[in-house]
């Protein structure tokens, strides 16, 4: 098989990655050929700085947000190994052992040990490896160029809407359901606790609405509410990601889920009585049904 493709990290799969995609995507289109992505397995800072991110997806998340996109192969690196070869090393690889024809690199992308800084270098060198090569200009957008780091910052400062539209899709918490200290089920609201990776950015603390889909359980975008905090008025003492779903109860332990948060309805607080954190939730609850207008 041979391939169109482009290399990056992807976190996110944002508006400005899905720009570069959908230039891959009209490659492959006009030149008969299937799209790739080479990416790698762990985020390059983390090889190259020692310390590790918070990433906004899983590796998991990250591969079916880039095949939702119309991605048609994605070779993922370990970038550790990666790091100490120079372009013309990877390129080869890429073009040898992947089958890579055609590479496209972004307007501010570059690679290899040897810091090659001119476009024109990588033109030789392709030319040497026998891989055709093009670059993508900066798209302009009004609101300017989303990037991870910025998403980053909204996510962590419960901006969730302006997160939201620079991803281009919903911030989405996925993992397992597991035990939790049943609290919200001695209240009358039953949580289902999601154990999300400890690699995985966890948003700003407060009460979130969320929508929820699993076709096996007869949910889609079924609205829930999130609550990303510890509990303090019930004496919770380290952060947890719970998930309650209105009119429903049922056992999901060991199950894997996904749910996508769509707005930021109130900050974390400690309430003076059990009776008054009930009287907050049923008014959570009403807003995901009825929105308030602000």
């Amino acid at each position: 098989m041979a391939y169109v493709a482009t290399i990056g990290f992807f976190d996110g799969v944002h508006r400005g990655h899905q720009f570069v995609i959908e230039q891959l995507r009209q490659q492959a289109d006009n030149t008969g050929l299937q799209a790739a992505v080479v990416t790698f397995t762990e985020h390059p800072q983390k090889v190259l700085c020692g310390n590790a991110l918070p990433l906004l997806t899983t590796y998991a998340e990250r591969i079916q947000l880039l095949k939702e996109q119309g991605v048609d192969e994605i070779f993922a690196f370990n970038f550790e190994v990666i790091a100490a070869m120079t372009a013309e090393e990877f390129m080869h690889i890429l073009h040898a052992q992947c089958g890579v024809e055609m590479l496209i690199m972004g307007y501010d992308h570059r690679f290899g040990s040897d810091q090659l800084s001119r476009f024109e270098d990588y033109q030789a060198i392709a030319a040497r490896v026998g891989l055709k090569i093009r670059q993508l200009e900066e798209k302009k957008m009004e609101e300017g160029v989303p990037s991870s780091t910025k998403i980053r910052r909204a996510l962590q400062s419960a901006l969730i809407e302006e997160a939201n539209a620079m991803l281009g899709h919903p911030y989405a918490l996925s993992g397992e359901i597991v035990e939790g200290r049943h609290l919200g089920r001695t209240i009358g609201f039953p949580t289902a606790n999601i154990a999300i990776a400890e690699d995985k950015l966890c948003p700003a603390l407060g009460v979130y609405a969320g929508l929820l889909t699993d076709g096996e359980l007869g949910f889609h975008d079924e609205p829930v509410v999130v609550n990303v905090g510890s509990n303090p008025t019930v004496g919770g003492n380290h952060i947890t990601v719970e998930m309650h779903i209105p009119h429903w109860d049922g056992n999901l332990y060991g199950r894997r889920m996904t749910v996508r948060l769509v707005r930021y309805l109130r900050s974390e607080k400690k309430f003076p009585s059990i009776e008054a954190l009930k009287q907050q939730i049923h008014k959570d609850i009403s807003i995901l049904y009825h929105p308030v207008i602000s």
